[in-house]
């Protein structure tokens, strides 16, 4: 949730991805505070993330309350605008695609955050063949909810693993052949990719 702009880096002299972090309408304050601290914790543990398909996060800054994320700038195409273009994409190239995605979210499982937006618009492909997971924006420790307290789920409804949908917390598989919630929302995003049918969008948070 919120809004990516390319910037520039002044002191360094490089281009840059600033994402404002937007909260969900009728949080209350005390919840805004929750939700800017777990930003600024989030941005450290993903700033430690070291895996070419995760996207790099340089810093966590904030003004007037409101948290920034500053990232790599990757210059490329979502994979919903490939698909959308160029059509589906090849089997082979649809299973490159996924394993590069669980590569870093293993990446970022070991750093104890779990992505609970994986989907298409997410993640990019450059036209050398890299895949990069971004937005790491409402991602969550494990062991968080994934409910606010208002009762808002975080997330794309479209992509939400089942256990997450009912308010549980994310974490590791409870038994070794169950998927873990984002293996589940990986396939999600994948199944489009490979078919060229889209899933049907919902707001990023919705009242449960």
């Amino acid at each position: 949730m919120g809004t990516v702009w390319r910037a520039e880096d002044t002191v360094l002299g490089r281009a840059v991805a600033l994402k404002e972090v937007t909260f969900p309408p009728g949080v209350s304050d005390d919840e805004r505070e929750v939700l800017r601290e777990r930003t600024r914790r989030e941005g450290r543990a993903a700033a430690r993330l070291d895996h070419p398909s995760a996207v790099t996060v340089y810093d966590v800054a904030e003004e007037d309350g409101i948290p920034y994320l500053v990232m790599e700038f990757v210059e490329a195409r979502t994979l919903s605008e490939v698909v959308r273009s160029d059509g589906p994409l090849t089997p082979h190239a649809t299973a490159q695609m996924g394993l590069a995605v669980l590569g870093a979210l293993e990446a970022a499982h070991h750093q104890g955050i779990v992505h609970r937006d994986v989907k298409p618009s997410n993640v990019l492909l450059r036209s050398d063949g890299r895949v990069v997971l971004t937005d790491f924006g409402i991602a969550t420790f494990s062991g968080d909810s994934s409910i606010t307290s208002t009762g808002l789920l975080l997330g794309s409804p479209s992509y939400i693993a089942p256990e997450r949908a009912r308010g549980e917390a994310p974490g590791p598989a409870p038994a070794p052949l169950q998927p873990r919630p984002t293996q589940l929302t990986s396939g999600a995003a994948a199944a489009p990719v490979a078919t060229g049918e889209p899933r049907p969008t919902a707001p990023a948070c919705v009242p449960v």
